[in-house]
């Protein structure tokens, strides 16, 4: 397993109800501190739901452990078939051997054991799980224990735990008796993203981690997998799923990836694919911007100097008589050069359009030429085969098709 990779002495998320492992915040303190103090005062019945997995059966497992000097716990994993059964299984965890099952005998028996108990200062806790599988005759059979008093003391505590169906059978207008003998009713919720977070965290650590073993898009997934809550259960399923598929990649954390592959093993359908995808788009996006950084920075390649012509010297302006006008040499084409280089030689221009027109209406000429010439040709054929006699005859038996 993945304990020696992530460096745990033990497995962090194994779904047993181990007090090690309780999580002593939020709804679970809270219903563990009322049922302490209930059970100490001998209220008598208390009532448990929750949803599945919320850790009722792990609650139940740490009462037992803080009672475990003076009290006496039987702890049924699911309730009797009737309210006989329920009485004999009593009887057996308290030592009795009862002469007779008739309810009555049976009820006499378990009293007389339960008043030995309390005078010798302890006290009877009988937990039955799964209790809202009970049927309405065990109901009444737990009621009936509930009534046994010795004065204002209970004899015997009764816990039970069960599923949120539990509700709809204690609000049946018939089981309207057992409700009022209910000495507290508490309803375990689902965990929201703070407080999953907190009980993952305290899991790791309780196994020789720390919260560094999910990065931080690993905690953001498994905040977003679990946005409607989530129950201990569940979690333990999905954290202990993350870091196997981590431990099989070779990470050293759990990720966004793992995290959303132990959601696809165990069936939670999320949006953690959609913040993977998110992901992957910042990344890109991120690179682009640093790779426009990079080439923004980057020195620009130096050009080669521009050579620079010598501006021609300014000619100073003269004021020539006429007769100097009439001594002075023609200009040659040299010089008109060097006086306006830029002025463009349209002549040549001219001629160079000239030609190119010249060049553009060759290849038509050429066509029509041709096609002159094939149409002379057939002409021609055509009135040796019919043999007419004279072009005129020819041409009038041509145009006579």
């Amino acid at each position: 397993m993945y304990t020696q990779h992530f460096g745990f002495n033990r497995l962090p998320f194994e779904n047993v109800p181990d007090p090690a492992f309780f999580y002593d915040h939020g709804d679970h303190a809270r219903i563990r501190k009322q049922i302490t103090g209930s059970l100490q005062s001998g209220r008598g019945l208390i009532v448990v739901t929750g949803p599945i997995g919320s850790g009722k059966t792990t609650l139940s497992q740490m009462i037992k452990a803080d009672f475990n000097e003076n009290i006496q716990v039987i702890w049924m994993a699911e309730p009797p078939a009737d309210s006989i059964s329920l009485y004999l299984f009593l009887a057996q965890e308290l030592g009795l051997q009862p002469s007779s099952s008739e309810k009555t005998f049976l009820m006499r028996d378990i009293r007389k054991a339960l008043l030995k108990i309390n005078s010798d200062k302890k006290k009877c806790l009988v937990i039955i799980d799964e209790s809202h599988l009970m049927s309405d005759e065990v109901i009444n059979g737990v009621r009936l224990l509930n009534n046994l008093e010795e004065g204002s003391l209970k004899l015997v505590q009764l816990l039970l735990l069960g599923q949120e169906d539990m509700m709809e059978i204690i609000n049946r207008p018939e089981m309207e008796p057992f409700k009022q003998r209910i000495a507290a009713l508490e309803i375990l919720g689902k965990m929201d993203a703070d407080r999953i977070r907190k009980y993952v965290t305290h899991r790791i650590k309780v196994a020789g981690g720390t919260a560094a073993l999910i990065s931080d898009t690993g905690w953001e997934a498994l905040s977003i997998a679990f946005n409607h809550g989530g129950t201990p259960r569940t979690i333990n399923s999905v954290c202990d799923r993350s870091f196997n598929a981590a431990f099989e990649h070779g990470k050293p954390v759990v990720d966004a990836h793992d995290i959303y592959e132990a959601t696809q093993k165990v069936g939670l359908i999320t949006d953690v694919f959609h913040y993977i995808i998110l992901l992957k788009n910042r990344e890109r996006e991120e690179q682009e911007e640093i790779a426009s950084a990079e080439n923004k920075s980057a020195p620009e390649e130096k050009s080669a100097p521009d050579i620079k012509q010598p501006a021609p010297a300014p000619i100073a302006p003269t004021t020539r008589t006429p007769a100097a006008a009439g001594k002075e040499k023609p200009r040659s084409l040299e010089t008109e050069n060097k006086i306006a280089p830029d002025i463009p030689k349209r002549t040549e221009t001219k001629a160079k359009t000239s030609f190119a027109d010249e060049n553009s209406l060759k290849a038509p000429a050429i066509l029509l030429l041709s096609a002159t010439i094939a149409l002379s040709l057939s002409i021609i054929f055509f009135c040796h085969r019919v043999d007419a006699g004279g072009v005129l005859a020819c041409l009038a038996e041509l145009f006579s098709f």
